[in-house]
């Protein structure tokens, strides 16, 4: 037996041209700020291929750097300007930020209405409390992955492999509120392998390379990687031992073009809703825009 591969790339596509022809009927362009501070390599890719992305489907991405001394206080103040900005519909700021600068305080400081990354603590309370508000991109992205496969959540067990507040937490937070059974499993969990063994879901979200083994998947379980981990070589792995799972597992995801795609795609969706959400309100009823904010 052979999993199911599932493409996130050819996922992510579809929901781009989906989202290019909502883009198209809102009254005026919606608008993403990206704020990058410093020059870290890895974030400054991310952000441009975010941009892109944006741009892509009719919505303006603007890009602001600042440099890697930044203090808190100046991106603060930023922050509060974009929140103001009226042409502004999203706001996301690239993670990880410089030593300096708190992340809960700049994650506290979005308008939570212009948080499309969804950490605000605002949004975070909606979604645990089971009220509408924006989701974090990578979980949003598993669970569309999950509705594409035909998995059948209602009563399934499902295991989530970490606990972080960006995809472990939220992502367990989805799977309930589609009637799953979870466990949510992580470093201090004894035998970890038995309990995905039990599993009918897994999902991998830990950072640690090929972590999962073939032997720990259930025939036909669903496997969502969401780890992404640099070999000494420079090539790419999740936290599932791929090679050995496919042969177990009726549905998987690769790395690369499994999640990732998705993550950014579902950015695009939360910044089109942050925006449609916007719609009635005097100060974003605006002519086209293309300069900085």
């Amino acid at each position: 037996m052979t999993a199911h591969i599932l493409d996130g790339k050819a996922l992510a596509a579809a929901l781009r041209a989906d989202l290019a022809q909502r883009a198209a009927k809102l009254p005026y362009r919606a608008g993403l700020a990206v704020v990058l501070v410093g020059e870290e390599a890895a974030s400054a890719v991310y952000v441009r291929n975010k941009a892109r992305a944006a741009d892509a489907i009719g919505v303006t991405a603007w890009t602001i750097r600042l440099p890697a001394g930044t203090t808190e206080a100046a991106l603060l103040a930023e922050i509060a300007r974009l929140n103001g900005d009226p042409d502004v519909d999203g706001i996301l700021v690239q993670l990880p930020l410089p030593p300096q600068i708190r992340p809960e305080a700049v994650i506290g400081a979005i308008d939570p209405t212009k948080d499309v990354d969804g950490f605000h603590p605002l949004n975070v309370g909606r979604l645990h409390s089971g009220a509408p508000g924006l989701v974090p991109c990578t979980p949003l992205g598993v669970m569309k992955l999950l509705a594409h496969a035909g998995t059948a959540l209602r009563g399934a067990r499902a295991v989530v492999l970490g606990r972080s507040a960006i995809v472990g937490k939220p992502v367990a937070e989805l799977l309930l509120r589609a009637d799953a059974t979870v466990t949510l499993a992580h470093s201090r969990t004894r035998d970890l392998a038995a309990e995905c063994r039990r599993a009918e879901v897994i999902i991998a979200a830990v950072g640690r390379a090929e972590l999962v083994r073939g032997d720990w998947v259930a025939n036909d379980a669903v496997v969502i990687d969401v780890g992404i981990n640099r070999r000494a070589d420079g090539s790419l792995v999740g936290d599932v031992a791929f090679d050995e799972c496919v042969d177990h597992a009726g549905a998987i995801t690769p790395v690369p073009g499994g999640v990732g795609p998705m993550t950014i795609a579902c950015l695009l969706e939360n910044t089109l809703a942050a925006a449609a959400a916007r719609r009635d309100q005097k100060s974003i009823q605006r002519p086209l825009r293309s300069q900085s904010p």
